[in-house]
């Protein structure tokens, strides 16, 4: 007898190039490019000038680490709120990799924002 299928992913994946880019039903940013959701050349400016204001990454930094940062996070999610998106108070300086894990797990957990 043939297997049933019990459950269904509730994201769906799709391949850009050589990315693949993992979208939720019915998110916010579901079928916008990157410069619709606000990053754009301005992000990119305002970016480059955070991280050479806050060049460590802030989790490193807990741990008694010292990484350069790569990421200007959002430390709660904007979810496409333009006034929280670019209120500089709600964004941090991560490395990639500690954004990569340590942050995702965080907001998989709800833990952030």
């Amino acid at each position: 007898m043939a297997g049933r299928l019990k459950t269904l992913d509730s994201r769906i994946k799709e391949s850009i190039g050589t990315r693949i880019k993992v979208v939720s039903p019915g998110s916010w940013r579901s079928g916008m490019t990157s410069s619709q959701r606000g990053y754009d050349y301005k992000w990119q400016k305002a970016r480059e000038q955070y991280l050479r204001d806050n060049p460590l990454c802030v989790y490193c930094e807990r741990s008694g680490r010292t990484t350069a940062a790569s990421v200007v996070d959002h430390i709660v999610a904007h979810r496409g709120d333009m006034i929280l998106f670019w209120d500089q108070a709600n964004w941090q300086s991560l490395c990639k990799p500690c954004h990569d894990s340590v942050k995702q797990a965080e907001e998989a957990a709800g833990l952030g924002g």
